[in-house]
């Protein structure tokens, strides 16, 4: 990893940022998703005793975040079951809860943090989890009744109203959420058409072998994919949305439009008070902002990646392994973070894993047949990613030996007779 260590202020020399005596350390954690809940439960359980306030803007104790484009949506999961721990763990554990509460301003000389309804709550260790929200699509009618954004248990719920029998559906994004919904929609019986203004579905999120599979995915399950065209505006009658209009002045009628062109993270707290922001919360190697008394985790947070690249990632696993490692950062732990980047989606019962990251690859080799088979990632002659379609063996293995700073050649991974298992084996004994 290269040097990230940069002048912050604050009272905490970097070197020093996990603290001798944790037990009398106040822990602040702005954001109640995965990140956040993880840094707090992880915390305690590892024997922590000191204060921990955890601070959520929803309302909800931190809840399962994949069900809401998939079973949730589709009325198979409810609100209950989504919670990540029972709402006794939390007072039982001595976790402080603020939720319904956003945090407004971020004091690094008092080393406290400013609620939106004026409270106010000391740190020593302040862990940012803000997550991100929606990106915003400014057209006409976009405040239309019956246009719709999915992040939150709240928008699911809201959806979930609409995916009816033959209700037409009208997606904008051809991202991994777009389809998932996508997906949801078809299954509770609704007419569903996908708008993308890329050539191809997951532009940024997979190779162009990946994009086409989904993209003939979807088409079989009925859906309509119209790539390389925007969205202009939103009709509508009587304060509801009845029709998109699309660049090449097609109208397609709607009962329910979703917006789903990514997201942005959030860094308004941070910006604010000074951190260093850049797509993201930069921190380094030790997930430690600009200011050594503050770390960020999860969807908020830049990162460094391989070969002085950064990295922000959108995903259930790097906001569990991030925040696990804070924690025991804080602890005294002084390894730099290195977990193995991964990612997996549901779609029509088809499994999607990715393991590793890949900006971009200059070349790529399939293994596998037709139906179930992995993308090799290469980029100048190393791997980068691996893509497996119903391909679960394959993905354990790569994550396997990219977890030990391991790799495969091109010719190891068109030859189907190597056998990847002695691979990660060969790789784990070195």
């Amino acid at each position: 990893m290269p040097d990230h260590s940069r002048r912050g202020h604050g009272r905490l020399d970097r070197r020093d940022t996990p603290d001798s005596d944790m037990t009398t350390s106040r822990v602040v954690v702005a954001g109640a998703g995965t990140a956040g809940h993880n840094v707090a439960t992880t915390l305690r359980e590892s024997g922590f005793t000191g204060p921990i306030s955890l601070i959520g803007d929803e309302p909800y104790l931190p809840y399962h975040r994949p069900p809401l484009s998939k079973d949730f949506l589709l009325g198979t999961v409810t609100a209950e079951a989504l919670g990540l721990r029972s709402p006794t763990f939390y007072t039982d554990h001595a976790v402080a809860t603020h939720l319904g509460a956003a945090v407004m301003q971020i004091n690094r000389d008092d080393r406290c943090v400013v609620l939106d309804d004026d409270r106010s709550i000391d740190y020593d260790h302040l862990i940012l989890a803000l997550g991100a929200s929606p990106r915003p699509l400014d057209i006409p009618g976009r405040q239309l009744n019956g246009v719709l954004e999915l992040r939150t248990r709240s928008d699911a719920e809201r959806l979930r109203g609409h995916l009816t029998e033959g209700a037409r559906v009208v997606i904008v994004g051809g991202g991994f959420i777009g389809l998932e919904v996508a997906a949801a929609a078809r299954k509770s019986g609704a007419e569903v058409t996908v708008v993308e203004t890329n050539p191809t579905l997951m532009t940024r999120a997979l190779s162009s072998r990946a994009a086409a599979h989904l993209a003939a995915l979807h088409t079989t399950h009925g859906v309509r994919i119209c790539c390389s065209t925007s969205v202009t505006a939103l009709e509508g009658s009587a304060g509801r949305v009845v029709a998109v209009t699309t660049a090449q002045g097609e109208h397609l009628a709607a009962d329910v439009v979703v917006l789903g062109i990514g997201v942005v993270p959030n860094v308004g707290p941070a910006s604010a008070a000074g951190l260093r922001v850049s797509n993201g919360i930069v921190v380094d190697e030790y997930l430690a902002t600009s200011d050594p008394a503050i770390f960020a985790v999860g969807d908020c947070a830049n990162f460094p990646g391989p070969a002085d690249t950064r990295i922000r990632l959108e995903s259930i696993q790097n906001a569990v392994d991030q925040a696990r490692y804070v924690t025991r950062r804080m602890q005294g732990h002084r390894e730099p973070y290195d977990a193995v980047p991964y990612f997996w989606s549901d779609q029509y019962g088809t499994k999607i894993q990715i393991a590793g990251y890949a900006k971009t690859s200059d070349e790529t080799v399939i293994r596998g047949t037709s139906e179930k088979f992995s993308i090799f990632r290469f980029y100048r002659g190393s791997l980068v990613a691996v893509e497996s379609i119903d391909d679960p063996l394959t993905h354990l293995l790569v994550r396997r030996i990219f977890g030990v700073g391991g790799s495969v050649t091109p010719d190891q991974a068109a030859d189907v007779s190597v056998d990847l298992r002695s691979v990660a084996r060969t790789v784990a004994v070195r």
